[in-house]
């Protein structure tokens, strides 16, 4: 049993590294903002798209269609392919000569991290236990976090060190780990519920599902082929998975609509609007990844323990509190500190919240046969409001044509008051799913 856990752990481990790539990749570009801004001198809405979200819409094109190689090539090839992207967009990306290149090769990572977000959640649920899987699916949130984490650090060590070369530093440095993973991810076995419900490979099933330890191997082999009786082929889209789709749906759009990516994304700018100028917004960035980093560990821990609707409703009253605040603070130009304070709040009410649940809970809600369709619309939904946000970001924040330019409090207040509506959300519609079996779940949404 210790030789099974090892395995599992090196094996999740491995797989949750992609998260690792997918924070690195989102972040990296907030040191890059600015100075490519300057070198490039694009207008607000050219910046916007090209620049800051091109890399989203990638996420958001991998996204909807990561299901598909998930579900035929497999969930280990799909893994080892979203490695390629990333190292082509980190190397693409350092070296591009003009802002076109760039985008293009930033859409290549986005790529990348659209297909991690159906692929990897995906994986992680299906050869985890019951009892261990909301923490084996947050160690992807976790990895997500490192990632952001390093990528701050990252930019704050090389700003200034390349001349006008330390963006393309910043950039290209996630080839690295990139590398790393794809070596990695080849020593991953396949999922058996893909190998049982795709290739009906009942032994290679057995063996792995013995290899990760679990006790009684012809029940469960059983019971995920029992729940695949009369739907072999199945479409997402019916009736009958309305509500797993509606929960994916919502618990998506909250994930963003509470600017989470507007934070992380323009954090120097934030800070530096704040009173926190050049590199001390760089190093108060570092603060942000921080607390995001130990928080997320917080919410990893209790994820199994106290529930993912328990840590969501917790979240939902960190988030509503600290927008409300950062609102407040900006409103009556109060300090930078102030400020800074309540926005390490709204990062660790997100860690812990919505930071912890959003990928276990997807990957639970959906049956088996459309589990990879579900993952698929759900970081779909994610992304295509991440990419709307960063996109109009620049029209409001933009310092000489900016809605918003003198004082940003009403996208504050507005992230607050649908915080409320999450909150509703939790208390009234939100089911539990910790302890139960994906089967279980399946059957009872």
């Amino acid at each position: 049993m210790k030789n099974s856990n090892s395995k599992l752990s090196l094996w999740t481990s491995s797989v949750a590294l992609a998260g690792f790539l997918f924070g690195f990749d989102t972040v990296v570009i907030s040191g890059a903002n600015l100075p490519i801004r300057e070198l490039w001198d694009t207008t607000p809405l050219f910046h916007g798209f090209f620049i800051m979200s091109m890399a989203l819409w990638g996420t958001v094109l991998g996204a909807l269609t990561g299901g598909f190689p998930t579900d035929r090539l497999g969930r280990k090839k799909t893994l080892f392919i979203i490695g390629v992207l990333y190292t082509v967009s980190a190397l693409g990306s350092a070296l591009a000569p003009d802002p076109y290149s760039f985008s293009v090769f930033r859409f290549i990572g986005g790529l990348g991290v659209g297909a991690s977000s159906v692929t990897v959640p995906t994986y992680l649920s299906e050869i985890s236990p019951r009892s261990k899987r909301g923490e084996l699916v947050a160690r992807y949130q976790f990895m997500i976090v490192l990632g952001i984490f390093c990528a701050f650090i990252s930019n704050y060590l090389l700003e200034g060190v390349g001349g006008d070369w330390d963006w393309r530093f910043m950039l290209g440095v996630e080839a690295i780990p990139a590398l790393v993973y794809i070596i990695l991810v080849v020593r991953v076995p396949n999922s058996p519920r893909w190998l049982l419900i795709h290739k009906n490979d009942v032994a290679a099933a057995r063996e792995v599902l013995e290899l990760i330890g679990v006790k009684q191997v012809s029940l469960s082999i059983k019971s995920i082929q029992a729940s695949m009786q009369g739907q072999e082929k199945s479409k997402l889209f019916r009736r009958i998975y309305s509500f797993p789709i509606f929960l994916a749906f919502m618990i998506a759009f909250f994930n963003q609509i509470s600017g989470i990516n507007f934070i992380l994304y323009y954090a120097p700018e934030i800070l530096e609007r704040s009173g926190l100028g050049g590199k001390a917004s760089l190093l108060n960035s570092i603060y942000i990844g921080g607390v995001n980093l130990i928080f997320t560990l917080l919410g990893m821990y209790l994820v199994d323990k106290s529930g993912r609707r328990q840590l969501l409703f917790i979240g939902s009253l960190g988030y509503i509190i600290s927008l409300s605040m950062v609102a407040v603070g900006f409103y009556y130009g109060l300090s930078s500190y102030f400020l800074l304070v309540f926005i390490l709040l709204f990062i660790a009410a997100h860690a812990v919240g919505q930071g912890a649940v959003i990928w276990v809970f997807i990957s639970e809600i959906f049956p088996n046969q459309v589990r990879a369709a579900g993952q698929s619309f759900g970081a779909a939904v994610h992304w295509i409001f991440a990419a709307f946000i960063t996109l109009i970001t620049p029209v409001f924040l933009d310092e000489q044509a900016g809605i918003f330019r003198e004082n940003p409090w009403p996208i504050f207040a507005f992230f607050a008051g649908f915080m409320v509506l999450q909150l509703l959300f939790v208390l009234f519609l939100m089911p539990e799913t910790k302890g139960k079996s994906l089967e279980e779940i399946g059957q009872g949404l």
